[in-house]
Order: structure tokens, then sequence, then C-alpha cells
């Protein structure tokens, strides 16, 4: 066999180890990226430069950590840096979705008549769609600090790298985000019919 012949049957076998990757992690890359965008055409944007990022640097993989998830890194990094060009990430108020206090700095809520279980919360399909639909409605700048601290599990300090500000301001956004969320479920919790 010509050394023609052999490097052209490697470059065959991975090209179908290419292909074979990509068909085994598009699916929850292009989740991943959604998710995190909230636009399925710059999610697929997204992931086509995540998987050119990783081809270009698979001789860098050094295999401490699991392929996926150094994909998963990739692909949260490149759709950060999309955020980032389309200056989503500013901060944005969130005092529309926080609780209201008195002027004894108590927290002043509806009286709670039923709480839902956990149960009762978390198997409804109706309620795990309005969990995401409230995390959407918060700005992008607390979002993408939940999504990745409570959802993606980064630990704090990972958030606050990955997003560029301080480990004090991840905790901060993440703190007024969980606060904003509760008081978005509240009438889901209560057990009342908000939708």
């Amino acid at each position: 066999m010509s050394d023609a012949q052999t490097d052209s049957s490697i470059d065959d076998e991975a090209a179908v180890d290419d292909e074979q990757l990509v068909r085994d992690n598009i699916g929850w890359m292009l989740v991943l990226a959604e998710r995190l965008l909230r636009d399925h055409s710059l999610a697929e944007d997204v992931v086509q430069e995540s998987f050119l990022r990783a081809f270009d640097n698979l001789h860098g993989f050094e295999g401490r950590s699991s392929f996926k998830t150094w994909l998963h890194r990739i692909t949260v990094n490149v759709a950060i840096s999309k955020l980032r060009s389309l200056d989503r990430l500013a901060e944005h108020s969130l005092d529309e979705y926080l609780p209201e206090f008195d002027l004894y700095d108590c927290r002043v809520e509806m009286p709670w008549s039923k709480l839902a279980t956990i149960d009762e919360a978390i198997e409804s399909e109706e309620n795990r769609r309005r969990v995401l639909e409230a995390i959407r409605q918060l700005p992008d700048s607390y979002r993408i600090v939940l999504e990745l601290r409570d959802i993606e599990e980064y630990d704090t300090r990972e958030v606050a790298s990955l997003l560029g500000i301080s480990t004090s301001n991840a905790k901060v956004r993440l703190h007024r985000a969980r606060s904003a969320l509760k008081k978005l479920l509240e009438p889901m919790l209560r057990g009342e019919d908000s939708q």
C-alpha cells in the first residue's frame, strides 16, 4: 500500500470519527446554547462555532475531564461571547421582579392559603414550563448567572470568571435572580391558577 493510500484511509477514518462526534453531541449542545441565548438561530451559530473550536483544539484536550465536559465548557464560553457581543450581559434593573418591603423592612407578601408540596410543584409538566418561562423573564445579566450556577452547576468562582465579573458580584446577581424567581413562582407555589 502506498503512502498516499494510507494517508487517504486515515483521513477517511478521521472524517467518520468527526461525523460521529458531531452526531453524538449536537443535540445537547443545541439545547444548552438555546437555553443560554433564547434564540434558535443564534444557538445554531454557537454550536457550529463550538465544534470548530473543538476540532481546532483537539490536540489541546488533555483528558483531565471527560470529552463531553470539555465540549460543554467550550459551548458555554462561545454562548457567553455571543451574549457579550450582542451587549445582552449589561446589567439591567431587576427591581420589578424583586419582593417588596414595608417601612420596617419586612417582606410584603400575599397571604398563602395553600402551599404546594415539592412533589406537586415539580411533577407537573405545566409547572416545569412555568419555571422555565419565569427564568426566561429575568434580564440576561441575572438569568445567565442563575442558569450557569443552578442549572449547569458551575461554582460561583467559575461563573464569575466566565462572565468577567467579581465573585461577589456573581453572588449578588445570583441572590437577586433567585429572589426574583421566587417572587415570579409564588402564585404557582401557592397553588393559584395564575395562567
